[in-house]
């Protein structure tokens, strides 16, 4: 019997979705005799991309019967890679202003192939297929994030496909329990409107690595719910956000909330029945006694939705507890819509991670995020090779993204 081939195309909504919940159903996301996570994409394979305009899903299918045994995804954006010393303007160079080197990304996620065709080649040639689309929409770089277990996936890419491990950050992952998490006195949060949120980003960190230039459309998408920012007394009003930025007070903090419940669900698998049941009792003591604060285990063994932390940043001596406090607040706000988990993911030096509550066995220490040049950087020379870069304190991530 011959070698049956193996076609690559787009994804069709009309006729593929079937497909795809299969094969998306056999590849439980987890490393080997642990605790998996399975991802219900909500009845839309193509919804984890879709807010990332322009994006692309293909699919493998196989023999007579054209079965589907791969998928992935992915996306394009332009983002912040470095930055410069502004030359142009009254006092820029002699004050250090430094302006934002953007360069355009590929993102790849969602790369699956069915348990019995794995081996087989299909996985390097789904990416082979998207990088082709990625340098034709002209993105100069491309990138893929895994978790540190996943061998396979990481010997795939780097082995195979060319790509070099790049950043290392930690996605912390805190359960939101059946009491509200107690706000600190004397500290005051604000919501802004998407225009204050965006001012207030792009003039703080818009040279931070992997800034969206287009955070315009995030802070407006239907999936964001809002930006908040927590500030000390005697700061008990908000002034305005170029108020603000002119004259800030000592400590302040921000950050902003996308509704990931929307867009997908994660189910726990592989837990045995007495964890199951003592993490029932422990939810079940919470419910009851609520001022006990006891650290309940959520429901996590079904379908679950989460809240994504992104934008995360501040400045001064008291940013710790003032990031502490707006976890806090999005705690509260993530048991007022029925999720069971807040998430976020920083730079491993991040300075600001000591303020975000969240359970090790949870979370992920270590990231890979693992990135390829794809062709001739069309920056203006002031970063060169982006591979070759040193990490940074920080890394914006997307929300769009997870």
């Amino acid at each position: 019997m011959g070698k049956e081939i193996i076609v690559v195309r787009e994804f069709d909504k009309e006729r593929d979705c079937l497909g795809v919940e299969i094969v998306e159903r056999s590849c439980e996301v987890g490393p080997s005799g642990k605790m998996s996570l399975f991802t219900d994409l909500m009845g839309d394979p193509i919804c984890r991309v879709r807010h990332s305009p322009p994006f692309l899903m293909l699919i493998a299918e196989m023999g007579v019967e054209k079965e589907i045994v791969g998928l992935i995804r992915g996306c394009i954006k332009t983002v912040t890679c470095g930055k410069k010393l502004a030359r142009n303007g009254k006092n820029a160079s002699e004050n250090n202003i430094h302006l934002p080197v953007y360069t355009k990304l590929a993102y790849i996620l969602g790369l699956r192939v069915s348990p019995p065709h794995r081996r087989m080649g299909i996985g390097l040639k789904l990416v082979s297929n998207l990088e082709t689309w990625f340098r034709e929409n002209g993105a100069e770089y491309s990138y893929m994030a895994t978790d540190n277990d996943n061998e396979a996936s990481i010997k795939l890419f780097t082995g195979r496909c060319g790509y070099s491990k790049f950043r290392t950050p930690s996605i912390l992952v805190q359960p939101v329990f059946a009491h509200r998490v107690k706000l600190p006195n004397r500290v005051t949060i604000f919501g802004l409107n998407p225009n204050e949120a965006e001012s207030l980003y792009r003039s703080r960190f818009s040279t931070t690595e992997f800034f969206p230039s287009d955070i315009d459309s995030v802070l407006n998408n239907k999936l964001n719910l809002g930006t908040f920012i927590a500030v000390s007394d005697p700061y008990r009003t908000w002034p305005g956000v170029d108020r603000f930025l002119v004259d800030p007070p000592e400590s302040w903090a921000v950050l902003s909330i996308w509704n990931s419940k929307e867009v997908f669900r994660l189910e726990v698998r592989g837990v045995s029945r007495l964890k199951r049941g003592l993490a029932k009792t422990s939810r079940l003591i919470d419910k009851a006694f609520p001022w006990l604060r006891i650290p309940s285990v959520p429901e996590f063994f079904r379908p679950f939705g989460l809240h994504f932390l992104y934008g995360l940043g501040g400045y001064g001596p008291d940013s710790v507890r003032l990031v502490r406090a707006l976890c806090g607040f999005a705690h509260n706000s993530a048991k007022e819509s029925g999720c069971s988990v807040l998430v976020t993911e920083v730079a491993c030096c991040e300075p600001l991670r000591l303020g975000i509550p969240h359970w090790k066995r949870l979370s992920c220490a270590e990231d890979i995020w693992c990135v390829k040049r794809l062709g001739e950087d069309y920056s203006d020379g002031s970063v060169g090779d982006w591979t070759k870069s040193k990490p940074g304190l920080s890394v914006f991530v997307d929300p769009r993204e997870v």
